[in-house]
């Protein structure tokens, strides 16, 4: 499971896909319980924003490392290679941003993702009722983000931000507490 949180960091991973990868892993409850064990410091598994608690506790967990060293180290990748391939180096970019988010969460808050069909918010972060959708691009593109937009209309968050790409760098993210963003 640790290997697998570590190559799959930064994706939704369902537990079916999670049982073909493990030999002998048992069951998904097992599996659950190894994520939990593992959330204590090395890898954590975000669930998908729905709204409801029922909904959620269904979803597939989307991975997390709560260090990125974790996932660089089990790559095999040497340094001069860490931004190839760009949809690795996107998932690695992602997996610091929810590091960061997930060390500097208060209990007041929780930490989410959002997936429907083929639209995704990377980060929902809930305040009480406040809402705040983050999208992570790791590249200098001005794509049209259709993820955040739907979020927007079925859950009208009080703010969306974009790290990354035309938004906020990432260094400015990573310097700031989660929390800051509710203000």
């Amino acid at each position: 499971m640790f290997r697998l949180g570590c190559d799959y960091s930064g994706q939704i991973l369902a537990d079916n896909k999670m049982l073909g990868q493990l030999h002998d892993a048992g069951n998904t409850t097992t599996l659950a319980h190894y994520l939990e064990l593992l959330s204590g410091g090395m890898i954590t598994g975000l669930q998908k924003f729905a709204g409801t608690r029922l909904r959620q506790r269904g979803s597939s967990p989307k991975l997390v490392v709560l260090n990125t060293a974790l996932m660089t180290a089990t790559s095999g990748r040497s340094q001069r290679d860490a931004r190839s391939p760009p949809d690795v180096w996107g998932r690695e970019v992602e997996s610091a941003i929810g590091a960061h988010l997930v060390a500097t969460l208060t209990p007041e808050s929780e930490l989410f993702y959002w997936r429907e069909r083929d639209r995704e918010v990377d980060f929902v972060l809930r305040r009480g009722t406040d809402l705040i959708a983050i999208e992570v691009a790791s590249a200098m593109r001005k794509d049209s983000r259709p993820g955040t937009a739907e979020f927007a209309r079925a859950f009208g968050p009080a703010r969306k931000l974009l790290v990354g790409g035309q938004g906020i760098t990432v260094e400015e993210f990573l310097l700031t507490p989660a929390e800051a963003w509710f203000d």
